[in-house]
């Protein structure tokens, strides 16, 4: 059957295919892995990217990292009001077109700026693709199923962070960092062809699109980020980074304003008034942007301070994900017992002080030491999960669970790229710090692959010197997610207070 990109939905057409609930399920999972499997994936090719040809700098690397995510985190919304406007199966194909012809500009890209070009390019086609792979699953399940189908595609966005670490890495094996955008095209254009032929079509709804919105809440995202990146290597005094904090606060001002005055806004701000509500997406985003913070440094810290190769290190973040598979489940139990708060305060204090452990490994530290910290951090991830999830949707009515399912999706998101920035500025400034006086003298490197260009010989310096910035790095991480978990909660018990 031919692959037809429609973005209005033909129900007549749909109605004379039966569909296949569990294939159906199965390639939308596989759509969500795909693009939240991209957001870990990207991290273990930092390495290959600094000494590439393209020659990066800090700041630039973490560009690489964070537009694809900026964009997918800012659109997601939209993307979820596109597909119920214009139709929720063309508008999922139209999300994996793009996001195949960025994953192809990406991969030849002959310089960062385009590079970076296809990377946003590919984060909206995930913005597209995520919102509506759970749209069209709903419109196809009986009402007794919704609740199953749920679980099994908010499952997909753990495994999807799995599956991009280790698949990443055995991609990655081949030897170049091109090569992960390179599979990723008939990835997504495989997935394409099978929901194109598999997937019902759903009715649409005159649902009012916001695109000024959505530009202003990108344009402040990237802002904010434009600050907190190039601080390190352009001075935090210096112009653009002064530009860019104000200009986020410009932004963010304008669009909370667009939104309030909007007969139909996007994402309405006096949604955050409500208290239980805005403690749920603080937490989400703080324990997102714990864990991507490590999910960056752990793929350099493995490969330069310890030599693991590219798959090795994919594979070696595992140990995290084993409190999810195992303990997901008893996460209710514990919440019934002790109550919300509690479950959440032992969430954050698992997840920070297991960044906190990490932070004391250093390139002699037996693997297993350091595994043992990722399985405490990922305690803290298992608790936090489930229970922040259903404190956003237990806080809106039920008429409005699609803007708490893309409010999840873009706080998870946001936390992710703010993770990155911060600890990639922390990261960066430190590694700079720590370099013998005489190097950064001659040559001022930002990077690893820098400092071993500029003196190969002096090699066990450098890798010194990124261990112990590492080391830094995730105490600062370690010690935010602590900070922010207990604002989570003192916001969450004075809500219940005040009630």
């Amino acid at each position: 059957m031919p692959l037809r990109l429609q973005l209005r939905d033909d129900p007549a057409a749909a109605a004379s295919r039966p569909v296949s609930r569990k294939g159906l399920l199965a390639a939308m999972c596989a759509c969500v892995v795909l693009v939240v499997g991209m957001v870990a994936a990207i991290n273990l090719a930092v390495p290959m990217l600094a000494a590439s040809d393209l020659h990066p700098s800090a700041s630039a690397l973490i560009w690489i990292v964070d537009t694809y995510v900026v964009f997918f985190a800012c659109l997601v919304i939209p993307g979820g009001a596109a597909g119920d406007r214009f139709g929720r199966k063309g508008v999922l194909l139209a999300g994996l077109a793009l996001f195949a012809v960025g994953a192809l500009l990406s991969a030849v890209a002959p310089n960062v700026p385009f590079l970076l070009a296809g990377r946003a390019i590919t984060g909206i086609g995930a913005a597209a693709v995520l919102p509506n792979t759970l749209a069209v699953l709903l419109h196809a399940v009986p009402a007794e199923r919704k609740g199953v189908t749920i679980a099994t595609w908010a499952s997909m966005t753990g495994i999807g962070g799995v599956v991009g670490n280790v698949g990443g890495g055995a991609v990655l094996s081949g030897g170049s960092w091109r090569w992960l955008f390179a599979a990723a095209i008939p990835l997504a254009l495989v997935l394409a062809a099978l929901v194109a032929r598999i997937a019902p079509v759903s009715a649409r709804h005159d649902r009012p699109l916001s695109p000024v919105g959505a530009a202003l809440l990108v344009g402040a995202s990237v802002a904010l980020l434009l600050g907190i990146v190039e601080g390190p290597e352009k001075g935090w005094g210096s112009p653009i980074v002064v530009i860019g904090f104000a200009g986020a606060v410009v932004l963010f001002a304008v669009w909370t304003f667009v939104e309030l005055k909007a007969e139909h806004p996007l994402l309405d701000p006096r949604l955050f008034r409500v208290p239980a509500l805005r403690s749920a997406c603080l937490g989400m985003t703080a324990i997102f942007f714990g864990m991507f913070a490590l999910f960056y440094v752990n793929a350099s810290f493995l490969q330069y301070g310890k030599g693991f190769s590219v798959l090795l290190t994919g594979l070696g973040i595992i140990p995290l994900t084993v409190p999810v598979i195992l303990g997901a489940r008893h996460v209710g139990k514990l919440v019934r017992r002790v109550g919300v708060d509690a479950t959440v305060a032992i969430a954050f204090v698992f997840c920070g002080c297991g960044l906190i452990g990490l932070s004391t490994n250093d390139a002699s530290t037996p693997y297993p030491v350091y595994a043992a910290w990722l399985v405490v951090t990922g305690v803290g991830v298992t608790l936090a999960l489930p229970t922040l999830s259903a404190a956003i949707s237990g806080s809106l009515p039920a008429a409005q669970a699609g803007v708490g399912a893309g409010l999840q999706a873009t706080t998870r998101e946001f936390g992710s790229a703010l993770g990155v920035a911060v600890i990639g500025t922390v990261l960066t400034g430190q590694f700079v710090a720590a370099l013998p006086a005489d190097l950064r003298a001659a040559h001022d490197p930002h990077t690893v692959a820098q400092a071993l260009a500029a003196a190969p010989g002096r090699a066990p310096e450098v890798i010194s010197a990124f261990v112990t910035s590492t080391g830094t790095a995730l105490r600062v991480i370690g010690v935010s997610v602590l900070v922010l978990g207990a604002l989570v909660v003192l916001q969450s018990r004075l809500s219940r207070t005040t009630k």
